[in-house]
């Protein structure tokens, strides 16, 4: 993985929530011989910290043991790790800031906490608007993630097939020697034909990505054509495959709001029992208010 993503940024406050997207940052470092930078978003409310500096300082002091704790949990690993505190009133906004600070091109975060827990289909809201404002991809981690290990999956819009995120899917299974399923999902039976003809075409750009890999011949690409609701098809897929990484693109700045991707990708995102890696396509964009 370390020719596909070479700068890591780790999004977490260190809660109980955030326990399965720091196994995977560190895991994923470890694995691709990488520094590791984090990010610790603070909430600031300056009226509240003139009115109570005493509850303020012990807020800090609380995310200053987090932030060490942290750093020496990182270092039994053997994994380089620089962790920034950002202040401000919206956490989202301090994460896509320092993404952008970073030149990050991987952005690891949890899948929810505690604050929205139900919010968007069990998608917290800080993560659906990191996801949607993120200026490089980013990957959702439930509790329980690990490293994946067994095969990947790539979900296709029949509609507006992406080549950036198919790519990126296949050196992933290159990088790592798994296999990879093309999957692409027709919401009737009368989109089963441009459902397929997305999936045939998918699959000769990754056969002919993977003939000029060094190393990935022994790779396999299978293609699927499923029928139905797409989140749950995307879903039931990736589990009869034995896929344990879903991955995704994201079409544009405000992706969120486009019905395929943003509907299905929250749903997908919230209900996947693996990690999801929603691909972006890097654009030129002004990135959400944020005091650096």
């Amino acid at each position: 993985m370390s020719e596909v993503f070479k700068r890591l940024l780790l999004a977490t406050e260190h809660s109980e929530f955030d326990t399965g997207a720091e196994t995977l940052a560190l895991a994923l470092a470890q694995r691709c011989g990488l520094p590791l930078a984090a990010v610790m978003p603070v909430v600031s409310n300056p009226e509240f910290e003139m009115v109570a500096p005493q509850l303020a300082e012990q807020a800090d002091g609380r995310a200053a043991q987090k932030r060490e704790h942290l750093q020496a949990t990182a270092q039994a690993q053997g994994v380089a790790l620089q962790v920034r505190m950002r202040r401000g009133a919206e956490p989202f906004a301090e994460i896509v800031a320092e993404a952008r600070d970073q030149a990050a091109d991987l952005l690891i975060i949890r899948r929810r906490g505690q604050r929205g827990l139900l919010a968007n289909l069990l998608v917290g809201e800080m993560v659906s608007k990191v996801v949607a404002h993120s200026p490089c991809c980013v990957l959702v981690s439930p509790r329980g993630a690990h490293m994946w290990q067994q095969r990947v999956l790539v979900a296709l819009d029949p509609a507006l097939p992406d080549a950036a995120h198919l790519a990126q899917a296949t050196a992933l299974a290159a990088e790592c020697g798994l296999p990879l399923t093309v999957l692409s999902v027709a919401s009737t039976e009368g989109g089963r034909a441009a459902a397929q003809q997305a999936v045939d075409a998918a699959l000769l750009q990754v056969r002919h990505q993977l003939e000029h890999t060094p190393g990935a011949g022994s790779v396999q690409a299978q293609g699927e054509v499923r029928t139905g609701r797409v989140h749950q098809e995307i879903l039931s897929g990736a589990l009869a495959c034995g896929a344990d990484l879903i991955v995704l693109a994201r079409h544009g700045r405000e992706s969120l709001g486009r019905a395929w991707i943003g509907g299905v990708a929250q749903k997908v995102i919230g209900l996947a029992e693996c990690p999801v890696l929603v691909q972006v396509n890097p654009t030129p964009s002004t990135s959400p208010s944020a005091n650096p």
